[in-house]
């Protein structure tokens, strides 16, 4: 112990920040091989030069970085002066610098953070220069995506606020009392919540068509999803088509369970899903709901949230078409739905 402590009296003062390390314990040889180890993990370059600026040693100093006069040759004559500057500053004036460059890569931009920090002598003078850079560009891109996500949610946050406005509003016109209105206003909060897990799930992509539409029958009971019928394609609606066509799903099952054939059995509810051509090569998709509805006339005929909905908007918000059809004892509703509402379809078997 005592010779531990003779050996660390020898020393020059340490700056405070500093390990103190006693020779006789440990293996400095090993120590830098392991730091060595330890920078080219991380991807840390890092160059010495003296109060001259000439190289005394570098560590991974590859491209992009590339080693030459001043350890800096892939950079543009710019870039390279601002390095430069501030090493012959940390030199003069003993103060340390950071920031941050970028150069073109051959797919993208990369960034990297730059130290540089004056090396001290023993008696406290500046003998040389440090500079230390790590390379940040997937930190960039990090960053880049959460702010483009935090804009998208932003904006879909308020566009869901407006749809939510317009149904309190437009559920209010149509409620006879306050009971009324709290039963179909929460009925149809729940069916924008659960459209908009479907778009949460999918990273904001959206949601599929069946997924959709089982979703919005699963809320009610398996008793009713026992009773649903789907055949044709299944393709992905974009995150405004999925609320919209969601509603209009959510109204067409009330209706169904107060007179449809979800209020009697045996009762199917048949779905088909169908994608035409169209002369400029887009494809438009035909969806199309049918059961059994005797009283279907009576229960649509007057002015009501549910015959805005299927009728205006939802065909409105999708720059679409829309029939509400009901002879013979059979409601039929047939939903015209453009290209830009939807991706690729997925085949399903008929059920």
């Amino acid at each position: 112990m005592a010779r531990g402590n003779k050996a660390r009296d020898k020393r020059a003062p340490v700056r405070p920040g500093t390990e103190v390390i006693d020779p006789s314990l440990k293996d400095e040889s090993q120590l830098g091989v392991a730091l060595l180890h330890a920078l080219r993990n991380a991807g840390v370059s890092v160059l010495y030069q003296d109060n001259e600026l000439r190289t005394v040693w570098a560590r991974n100093m590859a491209a992009p970085w590339m080693t030459g006069a001043d350890g800096d040759t892939v950079l543009t004559p710019a870039q390279m002066e601002r390095i430069v500057d501030a090493r012959r500053r940390a030199i003069a004036t003993g103060r340390a610098d950071r920031f941050e460059i970028s150069t073109s890569g051959e797919n993208d931009t990369r960034w990297f953070e730059i130290w540089v920090d004056p090396d001290y002598a023993d008696d406290g003078t500046v003998r040389g220069v440090i500079t230390t850079k790590v390379e940040t560009t997937e930190r960039k891109h990090r960053e880049q995506s959460l702010r483009a996500l935090l804009r998208e949610v932003s904006h879909r946050s308020r566009n869901l606020l407006a749809i939510i406005q317009s149904i309190a509003s437009q559920t209010g016109h149509y409620s006879a009392n306050i009971q009324e209105f709290q039963r179909y206003f929460q009925g149809r909060l729940q069916s924008l919540a659960s459209s908009q897990d479907l778009i949460t799930f999918s990273n904001w992509r959206g949601a599929l068509l069946r997924d959709l539409v089982v979703g919005q029958l699963d809320r009610h009971g398996e008793r009713d999803l026992m009773r649903l019928r789907f055949e044709g394609a299944n393709p992905y609606l974009t995150p405004n088509a999925a609320l919209h066509i969601g509603l209009a799903v959510h109204e067409l099952i009330v209706s169904s369970r107060e007179g449809g054939a979800l209020s009697r059995s045996p009762g199917v509810i048949q779905i088909s899903s169908r994608l035409t051509a169209t002369e400029d090569d887009k494809r438009t998709l035909h969806l199309t709901w049918s059961e059994p509805f005797p009283d279907a006339g009576a229960h649509f005929g007057g002015r009501n949230f549910s015959v805005l909905t299927l009728s205006r908007v939802v065909p409105t918000s999708l720059d679409g078409a829309a029939e509400l059809l009901f002879d013979g004892g059979t409601l039929e509703y047939r939903l015209t739905i453009p290209h830009r509402n939807f991706e690729d379809e997925v085949r399903l078997a008929q059920e």
